[in-house]
């Protein structure tokens, strides 16, 4: 299990935010953490511990007021860190060339490629034709889709910063399918994003049971516990990433534990 370091990018300040209560509307979201340090700053630290294939994430849709703060931010840490960390939010083919060249090693899609709650193999060609399938991330962050009894193992891909239900559920046909056209996938586990109270089981064993290209799991890690349950069911194939946590964030989980829980 690898450990994927994150810069979420919120109103041009590094945060951590509970991820089911982001609203474009107003640029609000409930934060667990906002740094005085800027994106570079965490940057630099990945890079020092050698860290690579963490991702930065810009919070604010385009037409935000803040979008233009937020992107300052995320140019920053790739310039900090050439050809070591992935960047999305907003990502297309008109603007993918200019964060690959501002350093980043992959881009993350997700948006682009989901249209009217299905995916778009038109724009999804479009992405792969633009930067390739080895620089491409698909992101498949997800919901679970709740029945009347609000039990349910099934979980719908969510887009615009985890605001959008999809009707494309995240299995191992549709991990199957989209795995032709890119180089890894991301998967955060909206409902518990930011929460710290627990990893979302059922998604881990969706991401371990498929396992055929790198997947990087996101959502609830609170403790070493959740790590280490992740990794079991995992297999040890799923990678993580932990925010709210960390005490680089403002959490109580000590990084370097967390680092070496991984390695272990």
């Amino acid at each position: 299990m690898r450990f994927r370091p994150c810069i979420d990018i919120h109103n041009g300040k590094v945060k951590q935010i509970v991820g089911s209560s982001l609203i474009d509307e107003g640029d609000r979201a409930k934060e667990n953490f906002a740094s005085t340090k800027g994106a570079d700053f965490y940057a630099r630290m990945y890079r020092e511990l050698g860290l690579s294939g963490g991702h930065i994430i810009l919070l604010n849709p385009v037409e935000s007021p803040y979008y233009d703060i937020t992107r300052k931010q995320a140019l920053l840490a790739l310039s900090a860190t050439p050809g070591l960390l992935q960047i999305g939010g907003g990502i297309n083919p008109d603007n993918a060339a200019d964060f690959l060249d501002a350093g980043a090693s992959h881009v993350i899609v997700t948006s682009y490629v989901f249209k009217n709650g299905k995916i778009s193999m038109t724009n999804l060609k479009k992405m792969v034709k633009t930067v390739g399938k080895e620089r491409l991330v698909l992101d498949l962050s997800c919901k679970a889709a709740c029945d009347d009894d609000k039990k349910t193992n099934k979980y719908v891909v969510v887009t615009d910063r985890w605001q959008k239900e999809t009707s494309v559920e995240l299995n191992a046909d549709t991990l199957d399918e989209l795995s032709e056209y890119c180089d890894e996938f991301l998967v955060h586990a909206a409902d518990v994003e930011g929460k710290q109270n627990g990893i979302e089981e059922n998604v881990a064993k969706i991401l371990g049971t498929w396992a055929k290209k790198p997947i990087t799991y996101a959502g609830g890690v609170h403790d070493l516990k959740d790590i280490e349950l992740l990794k079991r069911i995992g297999s040890g194939k799923v990678d993580v990433t932990v925010g709210s946590a960390l005490d680089i964030f403002g959490g109580e989980l000590k990084f370097k534990s967390v680092l070496d829980a991984c390695k272990a």
